[in-house]
């Protein structure tokens, strides 16, 4: 990528906005960070205002948009220099690649767009929300050390704690209701728990995540919080309320189409770099590589996230006080009756609303199923889809789909009802038209 743009004082590269050559090691300063720094909370941005400020590169031509390098490797013009680069003196933060599973230029500035989004130092694009969750997490914890967790957490995750890292690492996992702060504490062993990981808004019940108490309870102990923002990018900021890493599945709002899977791992520069360590590093040697071409669409996305997100959130608060009124059980952050309200309303940013999940307790997974059929098949309000995120509604019964790797037993505990509907509410259509077509089949509840 030939030229960049640097809006604030965050970016110290000498390179010229204009300039359409090949970039030199004289072209960078060492302070120009392969992403943004992480800012000091008192200066936090606003997650819009964070993107307008990243570096913005053009392409390869002064393209305003900028070339996809889908190179697998790179060439050098003096021989040393591939020896300099594999002993890290050399690297991308001065324009020197060796090989894209290593880093990629085009993934590497939708990296920057998801640490300015996040707030965080750096971050890395994976190609799926799981490769970024299972990397992070044995990069920070190693065999016979602890990790607590909510129970409350997407299905594929819970699995990979509760069945995967016993079996592959002897890594254990303690569940612990994470409203409960005197019980996290009590979970967590000084010298053997290194990781606390939640949601930041829980995957299906829409529990809202203390992230200020949750990490000063564990920064106490010297143990890292791992938190998954998937289902509130732009709502809520983890890292700006005191977590170290955050994860996203960038398949769903951030992508927003339906049509990518993706994911990121966001966090301090030092934890990045260990990941691509060439002997210990777990995006390094597990290889969950993003192709270029999948960053370049993503890249293009990101700016419209924060309108995407008000939409979302803005019909979903209606909506969720629509069906309270019809008597129907709702469950919503927004809601004044959410046990997590008034948390939400502190800790979120204020201008993206509670998000765009809905559940409706529907008590039986027969009840769920005639509603939801209802509403596909009669009437086009949304989906019967898994996922999250698409601009149409999407809609699932999280206990027999994405919470399925959860016993009966594990679901109960969790707070998953058999006839729990998760919903994903969209925002095509006018919101009228299609909260006439729920109406439409009020006589099905």
């Amino acid at each position: 990528m030939a030229g960049s743009i640097q809006n604030n004082h965050v970016f110290s590269s000498s390179s010229s906005p204009s300039s359409k050559k090949r970039m030199t090691p004289d072209d960078f300063n060492r302070d120009d960070d392969i992403i943004t720094k992480k800012l000091p909370a008192a200066t936090f941005e606003d997650p819009v205002s964070a993107l307008a400020n990243a570096r913005h590169e053009f392409g390869e031509h002064g393209g305003v948009n900028m070339s996809i390098e889908a190179s697998a490797t790179f060439t050098v013009m003096e021989p040393e220099t591939l020896s300099r680069m594999f002993t890290g003196e050399l690297g991308p933060d001065r324009d020197f690649f060796i090989y894209s599973r290593h880093f990629n230029p085009t993934v590497l500035t939708l990296g920057r767009q998801m640490a300015a989004l996040e707030g965080t130092e750096a971050a890395y694009c994976t190609s799926s929300g799981m490769s970024a969750i299972s990397s992070v997490l044995l990069q920070l914890v190693s065999s016979g050390e602890h990790i607590v967790a909510s129970p409350t957490l997407y299905g594929g995750t819970h699995a990979f704690l509760t069945h995967f890292l016993p079996r592959s690492s002897n890594i254990k996992t303690t569940f612990v209701d994470i409203r409960d702060l005197k019980k996290v504490k009590e979970a967590i062993v000084e010298g053997y728990t290194k990781v606390l990981f939640f949601e930041s808004m829980s995957n299906p019940t829409l529990t809202v995540a203390n992230i200020p108490e949750l990490s000063r309870i564990a920064h106490e102990k010297g143990v890292t919080v791992v938190v998954d923002n998937t289902f509130a990018p732009m709502v809520v900021s983890p890292a700006r309320l005191g977590a170290d890493v955050v994860v996203h599945s960038i398949s769903k709002y951030i992508s927003g189409g339906g049509d990518i899977i993706a994911g990121a791992v966001c966090g301090a520069a030092s934890l990045v770099n260990s990941m691509m360590d060439l002997h210990q590093g777990t995006l390094m040697l597990l290889g969950p590589t993003m192709n270029a071409k999948v960053a370049f669409e993503l890249s293009q996305r990101i700016p419209h996230l924060g309108l995407r997100m008000k939409e979302h959130s803005h019909r979903t608060l209606i909506y969720a006080r629509r069906m309270k009124k019809m008597g129907l059980k709702a469950i919503y952050p927004g809601l004044e009756d959410h046990p997590d309200h008034h948390l939400a309303k502190s800790i979120f940013n204020k201008e993206y609303g509670y998000g765009g999940m809905l559940c409706l307790d529907m008590q039986t997974e027969v009840r769920a199923n005639k509603l939801m059929n209802g509403l596909q098949n009669n009437t086009r309000f949304g989906l019967m889809a898994v996922s999250l995120g698409y601009h149409e509604t999407l809609m699932s019964c999280s206990g027999n789909s994405t919470s399925s790797e959860l016993d009966e037993n594990e679901q109960a505990l969790a707070g998953i009802s058999p006839g729990l509907v998760r919903m994903s509410i969209g925002y095509t259509g006018t919101l009228e038209q299609r909260w006439g077509q729920f109406e439409k089949v009020s006589h099905l509840i």
